[in-house]
């Protein structure tokens, strides 16, 4: 791995994020030859989930668990390869030709790519609540990115709320640093787990099974799991104050809270594959929008491969093994190795990736979330970018706004900063509720490049005629 290098005007495989998808196929990719970059936006490798892992200043394992240092490993891999690193690398366009558009230290340039892995890794769901917007509210991954990066835990009365194995895992992770958690309310609908139940022996058969046991026994020993809760809102004056919630019984609670952990759980980043051209398709298992790809990430797109969770969500282990796999298929594409070699070379790979994905279905089902934690009532705020209500939503739907895209004519919702990741999913849902029907029929928001906040200064910068862009080519 070099960072010292400058930008190349062109390379054969361009590698965007570096989680364990990115890390993988990059450091596979470079051991075959191919001249490889890989693109980063955080400042060091690892993604989320390894967020920090060659420098967080927690080094007591037990807190962020061995799962976590596993990252180690394939940090070690990648920086013995020769793969041109750029952290702090915002990619704001890539094209269906693939020329790519990515600004580093200030400063936006084009480069050309042979082929293309996205490696863009997932995304938290929305989670529009009553004062969801509150200082004091956070997402589960936002508290997650303190604790690896800087060791940083919420203090005071510290309230987890919704479902999933993220919000496990947090909770050990607090638990395990010292950080006192007043509750946890699991709003994991109570019908799930008989939904759960034809998909159990695999379950049973798998890491996942083991894994989520010991975090659950070890959150239970010293948290308050408050079961089935199924409403929630967060109230305060300028800031959050209490968490009120009602489960089983009905009765409304309150609890004193400084801050509020939300988290129901991840799906794919679909933003730059969106932009580019890629096609998606609704998953209802995991109620999300998720890419189009073959057995090798290959989307629709020619020379574009995804790979990882941003290709739909399995997990840390089977990402990795996924961002293998397409670095092989770009291999081939790219003249370096013939199909037979891939095929083999491909071959413990998949071993390894179907025992990674066992289980995943049962965990699918037995976390979706609640309808009213994504179908919010009328008063709670859905795009936090343009505060627009779910209310405004459903009535610009009943003066004819068929689909998002329409819906930023009436609204400008998915126009702000965020381009739709903290409100795409809930404004397809509010849509095709109001419309009786599916999903996939209502569509996503159709994004377009920069898909990432960019500078006029930056974009003042860029090429402007045939002959300047020719000159950079070159």
């Amino acid at each position: 791995m070099s960072a010292a290098p400058p930008l190349k005007d062109s390379y054969e495989l361009a590698v965007i994020g570096a989680g364990p998808a990115g890390l993988a196929a990059a450091a596979l990719a470079s051991g075959l030859g191919i001249d490889t970059v890989l693109f980063d936006e955080q400042t060091g490798p690892g993604g989320q989930i390894y967020r920090a892992i060659g420098e967080t200043p927690l080094r007591e394992r037990r807190v962020l668990g061995e799962d976590y240092w596993h990252g180690s490993a394939l940090l070690e891999a990648f920086r013995a390869s020769a793969a041109h690193y750029v952290p702090g690398a915002s990619v704001w366009s890539v094209s269906r030709a693939r020329e790519i558009g990515v600004s580093v230290g200030g400063v936006a340039r084009l480069l050309q790519a042979g082929h293309v892995i996205l490696a863009t890794g997932a995304l938290e769901r929305p989670f529009p609540i009553e004062g969801w917007t509150l200082p004091g509210v956070m997402t589960v991954g936002a508290a997650q990115i303190l604790l690896k990066s800087s060791a940083l835990a919420a203090s005071g009365e510290v309230v987890l709320a919704g479902s999933g194995p993220l919000l496990w895992l947090l909770a050990a992770q607090y638990v395990r640093a010292g950080v006192a958690i007043s509750a946890f309310l699991d709003t994991t609908p109570r019908g799930n787990l008989q939904a759960a139940l034809p998909h159990l022996p695999a379950f049973l058969a798998s890491a996942y099974f083991r894994k989520g046991l010991r975090l659950t026994r070890e959150v239970k020993r010293r948290v308050r799991i408050v079961r089935n809760v199924a409403t929630l809102a967060a109230r305060g004056e300028g800031r959050l104050e209490a968490v009120v919630y009602r489960a089983a019984d009905g009765v409304e609670r309150q609890l004193a809270a400084d801050t509020l952990l939300l988290h129901q759980g991840i799906v794919a980043n679909v933003n730059l594959a969106n932009a580019i051209g890629c096609a998606h398709a609704w998953d209802d298992r995991q109620l999300a929008f998720r890419p189009v790809v073959d057995e090798w990430g290959m989307s629709s797109v020619e020379g574009v491969a995804i790979a990882g969770d941003g290709a739909g969500i399995a997990g840390a282990e089977a990402a990795e093994h996924r961002g293998r796999l397409a670095a092989l298929d770009a291999a081939a594409r790219l003249g370096r190795i013939d199909r037979a070699r891939r095929d083999r070379d491909a071959a413990p790979y998949r071993a390894h990736l179907r025992r990674a994905e066992r289980g995943r279905a049962f965990l699918d089902a037995l976390y979706r979330p609640a309808k009213a934690f994504r179908i919010p009532e009328d008063d709670v705020v859905v795009c936090r970018c343009e505060e627009v209500t779910a209310r405004q939503v459903r009535e610009s739907i009943g003066l004819g706004c068929t689909g998002p895209n329409q819906m930023k004519a009436f609204l400008r919702c998915g126009m702000g900063p965020c381009q739709g990741r903290l409100c795409g999913l809930t404004v397809t849902e509010l849509i095709a509720e109001a419309r009786g029907a599916a999903p996939g029929e209502v569509g996503y928001y159709r994004l377009r490049p920069p898909i990432k906040p960019i500078t006029l200064e930056e974009l003042a910068g860029l090429p402007k005629t045939a002959a300047a862009v020719a000159a950079v080519e070159r």
